[in-house]
């Protein structure tokens, strides 16, 4: 359908610029340069650190709301913001808007209309995680599986391009990866039974470029993995989580999530490229290399977890916190696992994960979940960390993390594929714990131990920030936009800002002040799941808020 343009655009231009063409440079820039944010997850590396200090631990109590833009929207609300020359971009499910960044001003809004049958195919929340950019260009995904391109400046709709029908069970809410000119986008469903992929689009005309689908066909590689038959056809892989880009190798790292259904006696064999990392050429698609977390996973551990980008002792390392509750350093040249351990408290599926072989070592209780018996592991498919990113501060050489401490109790059933449908092939309860349900955490990447923790009855599950000035930005289900000591742990500040937070807070700097960002809305995995009755009391409703120091 045709974009509908909210047409308020010049009298609320005020003292905004819009963005001015940016160029791959300036995004492979991003990282570096305080004033804007180009790339999800704040650079190509997926780091979510920033060097600005004007917050400090000494001050950052005194933060103070600037301006609160309501977003007319009651789903839950996980836009990753873009900043750019003094404005503000970000997402809904059923929206793209610019905003004043200095006054929260609305420049422009346009409506993105999907059929009203689309979120019946949306497991986990009605979302969309934000927009990438290049030349003035935005680029965002829809619930029923289009790409779509927005003129930055006007909000105009460029292009569109249907990726597949969305009834057959697949969606996007994934944000765009521009990457060697390409746009990269990973589709969801794996709890539908779909065969996932990864894909790469021209920028300029929305013509699709490759397709790399994440489950191979008999005679590609990787099918030996899979038995003989058509389990491969409906065998899950969503790509549903922006990957990493390294420009001077020139590869993307995209993480893979879970094979279906979830009864794994039924697809015997490692289930390639399921619950792994691959790194691909982004001009073509061809996987160079690839990791797998979990082989022939039962549990729903994923392996789409954001992928962070550093140098620990010289080597260039990817790390990820895997749903699975092992913590993982590889390197990211060719694939070769450094260190892998625990980085939750309870974890029984695997004794260990074999340094030699990469594989896990399991216990009796994988042994019972692919047996048929019924079992309970830890942790459970919410992971020891679920969808929202960390952050690495590579000063402190420290990760940031919200876990989740929850377990399952789990017995595998035969599945019935329909398109469209559930496909989940086990029968499922939740263990609670009697004390919290996650902690906030700052852990060693080489060992996973814990530096420090900040419980919360109820888990986290907004993406995490940390900055120069030693503070640690996260967000609560309950609505409190929290600070805390990045060496300490210490709680420093906290806000109610009215609904839950699941988003991903953003740091800029413009006129000399340092900002701090974060959309809220409550919503997303852990309410429709978990049924926790103490979230009744927190409303529905989206806005950005904006804040920073008294001038």
């Amino acid at each position: 359908m045709k974009s509908l343009f909210t047409a308020a655009v010049v009298t609320a231009i005020g003292m905004a610029t819009f963005a001015s063409a940016q160029s791959e440079d300036d995004l492979a820039a991003d990282a570096s340069t305080p004033g804007d944010v180009l790339v999800y997850g704040m650079g190509y590396d997926q780091k979510r650190f920033s060097a600005l200090d004007q917050i400090t631990t000494e001050n950052v109590s005194d933060l103070t709301p600037v301006w609160a833009y309501s977003l007319g929207d009651t789903r839950g609300q996980e836009s990753f913001p873009l900043i750019k020359d003094g404005v503000m971009y970000a997402t809904t499910h059923s929206s793209t808007f610019a905003l004043d960044a200095a006054t929260g001003k609305q420049l422009w809004k346009s409506s993105v209309d999907y059929p009203a049958e689309a979120p019946r195919v949306a497991c986990c929340g009605i979302v969309n995680r934000g927009v990438a950019m290049l030349d003035g260009v935005l680029f965002r995904t829809t619930l029923d599986a289009h790409i779509i391109a927005i003129d930055a400046a006007t909000g105009k709709e460029l292009w569109r391009t249907k990726s597949i029908d969305y009834k057959q069970g697949y969606s996007f809410t994934v944000t765009p990866l521009v990457a060697d000119g390409v746009l990269i986008v990973g589709i969801s469903g794996g709890e539908y039974g779909i065969r996932g992929y990864i894909e790469g689009y021209d920028p300029k005309t929305g013509e699709r470029l490759w397709r790399t689908y994440t489950i191979p066909e008999p005679g590609q590689p990787g099918s030996e993995t899979w038995p003989e038959g058509d389990a491969w056809e409906r065998g899950g892989g969503p790509a549903w989580l922006t990957g990493s880009y390294d420009p001077d190798l020139n590869l993307v790292y995209w993480g893979v999530g879970n094979a279906a259904s979830w009864n794994a006696q039924l697809r015997p064999g490692d289930n390639l490229y399921t619950s792994s990392v691959v790194a691909m050429n982004p001009k073509n698609g061809e996987i160079q290399w690839h990791y797998q977390f979990s082989p022939n996973d039962p549990f729903d551990h994923d392996g789409t977890n954001e992928l962070v980008l550093a140098e620990l002792d010289g080597r260039k390392v990817m790390m990820q916190a895997n749903r699975n509750g092992f913590y993982y350093v590889i390197d990211r040249t060719n694939g070769e696992l450094i260190a892998a351990n625990p980085f939750v408290d309870k974890l029984n599926w695997a004794e260990k994960i074999d340094l030699a072989t990469g594989r896990p070592v399991h216990t009796d209780v994988y042994q019972k979940a692919i047996s048929g018996e019924p079992t309970q592991f830890w942790p459970s498919a919410f992971g020891g960390k679920n969808w929202s990113p960390v952050s690495y501060h590579p000063d402190l050489n420290t990760v940031f993390v919200n876990t989740f401490n929850v377990g399952m109790n789990y017995k595998a059933v035969e599945p019935k594929y329909r398109a469209g449908v559930f496909y989940f092939g086990a029968e499922f309860t939740w263990e609670w714990p009697d004390g919290p349900r996650g902690d906030l955490r700052a852990i060693d990447p080489m060992t996973g131990k814990a530096k420090w923790t900040a419980p919360s009855d109820i888990p986290r599950t907004a993406g995490v920030l940390s900055t120069g000035g030693g503070v640690v930005f996260t967000g609560a289900q309950t609505g409190e936009f929290e600070a805390f000591d990045a060496e300490s742990g210490a709680p420093l500040w906290s806000f109610n800002t009215g609904s839950g937070i699941i988003g991903q807070p953003v740091t800029w700097e413009m006129n000399g002040m340092q900002y701090v960002s974060i959309l809220n809305g409550s919503g997303g995995v852990y309410p429709l799941f978990s049924g926790d009755e103490r979230l009744a009391d927190t409303p529905a409703g989206g806005s950005v808020w904006t804040f920073a120091l008294p001038q």
